[in-house]
């Protein structure tokens, strides 16, 4: 692959290539394999060889996760990252790869994500995690039974308090992405909810029942990140270009997190925007990590997109469906479509196919029939402890 001559305003970054492997109930794969799977596709997918990459980003798998991962993917990359942040990794890491190739540390990054997080339990080979650890910090909250779930769950009574949001509110983000599932053949449940449904469905931590809660899946994806100058030599005919990036990290105790109603999108995604150019009102639609129905909501107040304390109203009038004002989660997100663990790198590959027009049934058009021209990424981890914020744009 011969390169052009870089653009005289800056070396641009492009994600060039995108693809999942199978997703959802997947019994006879290996973390490994789905790895491999998906780079597989998605490097096909961009037009590239294996050769080609000169970068790898991969975490949440062995115990030196990038050089296993690049040994068993046959790759011997000059640039790595394993920066493990829960959701939010991935868009942290898509900020890092954009960084690195924009400096020339890197001409063809990978990001590669698998898990057999729903095969494990089935098969008996790990159980339910109840905490993330009992060490550090957290020793002084695992013995008052802060569960991972808990944590969200305190969050979102404390919104609630504050602001009036009402458990039918939150419902409505489920029965929306549900809404978005139907329309994709990958999504893992397609079936139709409702309201009701959700808030009868069985208690998981007050106010969540299970329906407020993502799904538990297998899956991989992977996304091909490349500099301007090697785009002229992959397939998309139109690249999905990274405008902008943020992040940051809030906290790990819940005693330091000073404001439960405002998550660590707050500051990643006002960093996104303003390195973007753009504002949240110019965003044609949003991918954002939904474990709860509460992260929907708080995230999407604290990108910008209502005034804080409104999220609720903002989401109960159906603006999240493909035909809304604001399409998010378009796939049907961790809540209906798939969640196999650090599901970050999900929403990029999700955002990227609709940008260029490829989401087939699901594919969402602009009020004047166009396809959409930005959309915004935004990855949580932990128990809000941690946001990357990754701003697309097409053309």
């Amino acid at each position: 692959m011969t390169p052009a001559a870089p653009s005289p305003q800056g070396r641009k970054v492009a994600v060039v290539g995108v693809a999942l492997s199978d997703c959802g109930r997947v019994d006879d794969a290996t973390p490994y394999a789905l790895h491999a799977q998906a780079a597989r596709r998605a490097l096909a997918d961009a037009g590239l060889d294996r050769t080609a990459v000169d970068g790898l980003a991969s975490a949440g798998l062995g115990t030196l996760a990038p050089v296993e991962v690049a040994e068993y993917l046959g790759l011997r990359p000059t640039w790595v990252d394993s920066t493990s942040v829960g959701g939010s990794t991935w868009e942290v890491m898509a900020a890092h790869a954009a960084d690195a190739i924009a400096a020339g540390h890197a001409n063809v990054v990978l990001l590669v994500y698998g898990s057999t997080a729903r095969a494990d339990i089935k098969a008996g080979r790990r159980t339910g995690n109840l905490s993330f650890g009992a060490r550090g910090p957290l020793q002084y909250e695992v013995p008052y039974g802060h569960t991972l779930i808990a944590k969200y769950a305190m969050a979102a009574r404390r919104h609630m308090h504050e602001y009036g949001t009402t458990l039918e509110q939150l419902a409505s983000v489920a029965v929306q992405a549900r809404t978005n599932a139907a329309a994709n053949p990958e999504a893992m449940y397609r079936t139709p909810i409702t309201v009701d449904d959700v808030l009868s469905s069985a208690p998981i931590a007050d106010p969540f029942t299970k329906l407020h809660c993502c799904i538990r899946s297998d899956g991989g994806a992977a996304v091909v990140l490349a500099a301007e100058e090697y785009v002229r030599d992959c397939r998309p005919p139109t690249p999905v270009w990274i405008l902008g990036t943020g992040e940051h990290t809030s906290h790990t105790t819940m005693s330091e997190w000073e404001d439960f109603t405002v998550s660590p999108a707050a500051v990643s995604g006002r960093l996104a925007f303003e390195r973007a150019g753009v504002r949240p009102a110019e965003i044609d639609f949003a991918e954002i990590y939904d474990a709860f129905t509460y992260m929907t909501l708080v995230t999407l107040e604290d990108l910008g997109f209502c005034a804080k304390g409104e999220g609720g109203a903002f989401v109960e009038k159906g603006r999240l469906t493909l035909t809304g004002d604001l399409p998010v989660n378009t796939d049907g997100g961790g809540l209906s479509a798939q969640h196999p663990g650090m599901r970050g790198l999900f929403l990029l590959v999700e955002a990227v196919r609709q940008l260029r027009g490829e989401a087939d049934a699901r594919q969402i058009r602009t009020p004047t029939g166009d396809l959409p021209r930005l959309a915004v990424a935004s990855g949580t981890g932990g128990w809000f402890c941690s946001s990357g914020t990754v701003v697309l744009g097409r053309g």
